[in-house]
Order: structure tokens, then sequence, then C-alpha cells
């Protein structure tokens, strides 16, 4: 039954055969969509295959129509009986004689939980859904076979040379292609923070501050500290249901509602809070790290040459020099998908067709130690 339930999650765990951006991205249309939307269905089979919300009273009013009615209307707690005694002054946290003028806090958004989580994993894979758009499988028409470290030598050779003459035709032109993907790591940082204060609102204000209370409510001592979790989601409230009696007076009952389903919820959004905080965080560095590698051309050379541990740095320093931000990032793409010996050769011979172009002219001049790896991979 729990594998059917998280059935349609599974399709979103499998990766591409082509990687087109990198690990922080995938923790944004990866990760977080596949916890929102298991937390989702989660919420989803207790609520609508369990019994969320059981009601308790002393009248004649049918339990099913009372717990319909508590479901659908919300049901309360008292905010001045959170910190009474429990056992002796109240029954509950926050479950008490309601007087008139005394503060009520409804809670109905245990109705929305799952729809709003749906939405946030919708919303999560946006510009992973913008930048397949922007690229347009483009990277994944260039590795053609190259990823196979196993590939026939003629293959091999003309997949190579037909890469090297799309490169050398389009040097320089590539920098959209790197400011797309950054615009989608951007938008992957903003929407996390807007995250935050969504879910900050749909619980009255109560999400900023959860996991550092829940943190601080273990600290404190036993008799003074009021759980954090059961104040933003109660698991025992009230609920008040009018009717009209006998002769025609409208008559008012007081039940009190148990919310099993608040137990799944407070576990999901204590892990939504760290996870979030994480993500943003880990978001933030990636965008920190972008400056840097726009304003650092050296540390590009140096990032690509860590990931290409089989080429020589001779060949990626002449290759580097005609390179544009955008000719650095794609080549790192293509390292990151080709097999490692397979871009050893494909920065061999491109390096070498920069060094001249079709009439002889150098597009760069290679100093001594280049022109003998040059030499030396002939």
């Amino acid at each position: 039954m729990v594998l059917d339930v998280f059935g349609p999650v599974k399709r979103l765990i499998k990766l591409g055969t082509v990687c087109i951006d990198n690990n922080v991205f995938r923790l944004h249309y990866k990760a977080t969509v596949i916890i929102m939307m298991s937390f989702s269905l989660l919420v989803t089979s207790v609520q609508f295959f369990g019994q969320p919300i059981h009601c308790i009273q002393k009248d004649d009013i049918p339990n099913d129509l009372l717990e319909t009615y508590c479901w659908i209307h919300s049901t309360f707690t008292l905010p001045h009986a959170m910190n009474k005694k429990v056992g002796v002054e109240v029954a509950h946290p926050g479950v008490d004689q309601y007087k008139p003028g005394d503060t009520k806090t409804y809670h109905s958004y245990y109705q929305w939980v799952w729809i709003v989580l749906f939405m946030q994993a919708l919303v999560f894979y946006v510009p992973r859904y913008l930048w397949k758009l922007w690229e347009g499988e483009r990277l994944k028409s260039l590795v053609l076979g190259l990823n196979k470290p196993i590939i026939a030598e003629k293959v091999k050779n003309e997949q190579i040379g037909l890469l090297v003459l799309y490169l050398k035709a389009n040097i320089r032109y590539h920098n959209w292609y790197f400011f797309y993907f950054v615009i989608c790591e951007v938008l992957n940082f903003v929407n996390v923070i807007i995250q935050m204060y969504v879910i900050d609102a749909f619980l009255g204000g109560a999400f900023s501050s959860y996991g550092s209370d829940v943190l601080n409510y273990t600290e404190k001592d036993q008799e003074d500290r009021v759980d954090p979790m059961i104040a933003t989601f109660p698991r025992m409230t009230k609920c008040t249901f009018y009717r009209y009696g006998s002769s025609g007076e409208v008559q008012r009952h007081d039940a009190l509602c148990i919310l099993p389903l608040n137990i799944v919820n407070e576990k999901i959004y204590i892990f939504l809070w760290f996870w979030l905080i994480f993500l943003a965080v880990m978001s933030g560095l990636m965008l920190l790290y972008r400056i840097i590698v726009i304003f650092i051309p050296a540390l590009r050379f140096l990032i690509l040459k860590s990931r290409a541990k089989f080429t020589d740095p001779n060949h990626l320093k002449l290759v580097m020099e005609v390179s544009k931000i955008g000719d650095w990032f794609l080549l790192y793409l293509l390292c990151k998908n080709i097999d490692g010996h397979h871009f050893k050769e494909l920065i061999q011979q491109y390096s070498r067709e920069i060094v001249e172009d079709g009439s002889g002219q150098p597009m760069v001049q290679p100093n001594e130690k280049e022109m003998e790896a040059l030499k030396s991979a002939d």
C-alpha cells in the first residue's frame, strides 16, 4: 500500500543520461520536489483514507455529523490556556472553557497542507523547466556518443571532429548559454526564500522561528516549557456546533476534537524548516561562487583543469586564452559528460585548430611549453 502511494514519485528519482546542471541545482528540482511530493501524498493518504479528526461530545449530535462540520469549519484553541498546567487547570494545552471576549486561534490550515505542498513542489521545478527550455538539448546533441568509454575508433574520431568544428565555429558565442543558467540559479535562490515566507504566512507566522523554538524547547525546564509543535499543530482542539432546539432557540454545543493528522504535519514542517534553510544557504554560496567565477578568469582554468584530469594543462591554456565565460561553461559541462580520455583528445584537436585558422593565421600565439605540448600530441 505504501509503495503504491509513493509510486508517482519514483520517476522523479531517475537521473538523465546527460547532466546539464550541478548538484545544488538538483537539490531544488530533484530532492526538494521529491520531498514535497512525498509529504503531499503522505498527508493525502492520511487525510482521505484515514480518519483525520475525532470529536467527543456529550449531546445527542451524531459523531459523523459533528466531525464533518468541525473538519470543514475548522477548530480552535485558546492562547491564554496554552501555558496552564495540564491535568490541573486544563485538559490539554490551549483547551479550556471559552468565555465571551476570549481570543480564539482558529486552525484550518490542515485542510490545505497537501495542496500547498503539491503547489510548492511544482514551483520548485519551474527554474529547471526554464533551463531545459532555454538549453534546448544543446548539450545532449554535442555529447553524441562520447559519454561511453568504449567506442569504435572511426566513430570516435568523426564525433570529436564534428564537435571541434562546432566549438570553433561558435567560439565566443556561448555567453547567453551561461547567463541563462545563472538566471535559473538566481530563481532557485529567490524561490526558496519566497517559499519560506509563504509557509510562514500559511502557518500564521509560526514558521519563521519554528525550528529554533523546537530546539530551545528541549533546553527548558519541563514545568516551564510549552511544546511549540503543539502550539503550532495542536493535537486537541475545540469546536463549537450550533443548531436549533425543539423550542426554536439556538443551542450551542462544545466538542473536543483530536487531530491525529497534526502528528504528521508537525514532523513535516520541522523537517522543512531545516531543509529550506540548508537549501537557501547552499544556493547563496553557489551564487557567490558564480560571481567569483565571472570576475576571476584564472579560476575558470583551475576549475576546468581539476575536472579534466587526463587533459594536458597546456592545451587547456590555449583553449582558455580564446574562450569567453560561455565557452568555458560549455566546455565544463562537456567535461562532466564526456569520457575523460575522449575529452583529452577533444581538447588536443581543438587547441590545434585554434592555433591556426584556415588561412594559416594564428588565432592565438602559443608559448614554448604550449608548442611542445602540441608537437608531442602529434
